[in-house]
């Protein structure tokens, strides 16, 4: 083997069957070999990580980047800035609330002229699937897109139109033919449109006014849709940011059935609890909201059982007056949840409390989102011909959310004022690093992930 480039090396390394002491040697920007501790060549140059852990760098496969068109809620420097010092060495934006909408080849060559240059870790892109572009699919695949993400009910923007059962009956089909995976928003209007009647004179201020006003319902009766789909189509489906315990053993079933069907949560629903967040809160508002304690608890033993696959951030920032902060209004404020940087210290927060360790920690937010963008042959694993894609993380340190330190662009989240353990000391993107104890590399050097 040729002489490596660099050595990272620690008495905690976490790899595929083992944590142990172990050096990672890197040449080119690929893992070319897994040594003993000691085993460093002369001359080699070597970050010695100590007793902190090495660890493969995050996948995050559900980011709202929002350039082109709303750079103003975030944009490929500042979402790459905050998911390097978070641990996050790639990330998958979605498809909108980008403007244009990643739903049109031309949409998707648009979103790549954005980015480009800008970005400081890796980044993959999805593209969209909305009512008549079932003839798009196949260009935006080939161009790139991993897979493709729709709504079954209203996205927020009007440029992403939500899908149909008859759309999807075109379009599924389509992804099958083409061995692609649909996103599915899954919520449904229905019960959403009835809560809605009875909600007229509710206070608006109130969060158990906004958790009615999205039932459970609305959820079980989308994946039980999706499911069906899934089975008659045969095309792959990820349900996302998944929150209804509910449908819970409707999931295990149709996973014990084989069907080829994904499901991923977020930190905000395995941290917050609906009976916590105070009235006028509503920097905690996302659809679907974040639900009961009990709710929580059935989410974190569904990832326990393989019933939820993956965590990712769903980080889904807007500028802070779309949030009405001011007057507290639940029901029209924007919904969704800047998290990117802080996921990874939430998560492990709060995975330690329940008996869960590192070996989780990077199968449900490294190699299982890798896995479903396609990306599972060089991301989300330390293993040998996989990019050297590392983070230097410091599980017992803790440190407090503060505005100085949140590197995303809108500084509102409802991670604000938390004591949160584990600390990002370094984060290197293909052997090289990118962001250490608070600094980021001169140069941008993440690349866009295409086919």
């Amino acid at each position: 083997m040729d002489k490596p480039d660099l050595i990272i090396r620690s008495r905690r390394v976490v790899m595929s069957e083992t944590i142990s002491p172990a050096s990672v040697h890197i040449r080119n920007g690929i893992i070319a070999a897994l040594g003993e501790w000691d085993e460093v060549p002369a001359q080699t140059p070597l970050v010695d990580a100590g007793d902190a852990v090495v660890m493969p760098g995050l996948v995050d496969s559900h980011v709202h980047v929002n350039e082109p068109g709303r750079t103003k809620w975030e944009g490929f420097t500042t979402a790459t800035r905050a998911a390097a010092a978070g641990g996050v060495t790639t990330l998958v934006d979605m498809p909108l609330n980008s403007i244009p909408p990643t739903t049109t080849l031309d949409g998707f060559t648009a979103k790549l002229a954005a980015a480009q240059g800008q970005c400081r870790i890796d980044v993959a892109f999805w593209g969209g699937v909305i009512p008549g572009n079932t003839g798009e699919l196949k260009p935006l695949l080939d161009a790139g897109v991993r897979g493709f993400k729709c709504f079954l009910i209203h996205s927020g923007v009007d440029e992403f139109p939500h899908v149909t059962e008859s759309n999807l009956l075109e379009a599924m089909p389509e992804l099958a033919r083409l061995n692609s995976v649909l996103l599915v928003h899954a919520e449904l209007p229905e019960p959403i449109e009835n809560a809605a009647e009875e909600l007229k004179d509710a206070n608006a201020q109130n969060y158990q006014t906004f958790l009615k006003s999205r039932p459970r319902e609305s959820e079980n009766e989308a994946v039980a849709l999706m499911i069906r789909l899934c089975r008659e189509t045969g095309a792959r489906v990820h349900i996302v940011h998944h929150s209804s315990s509910d449908v819970l053993p409707l999931l295990q079933a149709a996973k014990a059935e084989g069907l080829p069907l994904t499901v991923e949560t977020c930190p905000h629903y395995l941290t917050f609890a609906a009976e916590e967040i105070p009235d006028g809160a509503t920097h905690f508002k996302c659809c679907p909201p974040v639900r009961e304690r009990e709710n929580r608890e059935r989410l974190w033993a569904a990832l326990a059982d393989g019933t939820i696959d993956m965590i990712v951030s769903d980080h889904s920032p807007c500028t802070p007056n779309l949030k009405l902060l001011e007057t507290g209004d639940f029901l029209d404020a924007w919904g969704g949840i800047a998290a990117l940087q802080f996921s990874l210290p939430a998560i492990w927060t709060q995975l330690q409390k329940r008996g869960f360790g590192l070996r989780e920690l990077t199968r449900w937010m490294s190699a299982a989102p890798a896995k479903l963008a396609g990306l599972d042959k060089r991301k989300g694993h330390l293993a040998v011909s996989y990019d050297a894609d590392i983070v230097i993380f410091q599980p017992e340190k803790k440190f407090k959310v503060v505005p100085e330190i949140i590197e995303f662009k809108n500084k509102l989240t409802p991670y604000s004022g938390m004591n949160l353990r584990g600390v990002v000391e370094a984060t290197y993107v293909r052997g090289a690093k990118v962001y250490e104890s608070g600094q980021f590399s001169a140069n941008p050097i993440g690349t866009l992930l295409m086919k």
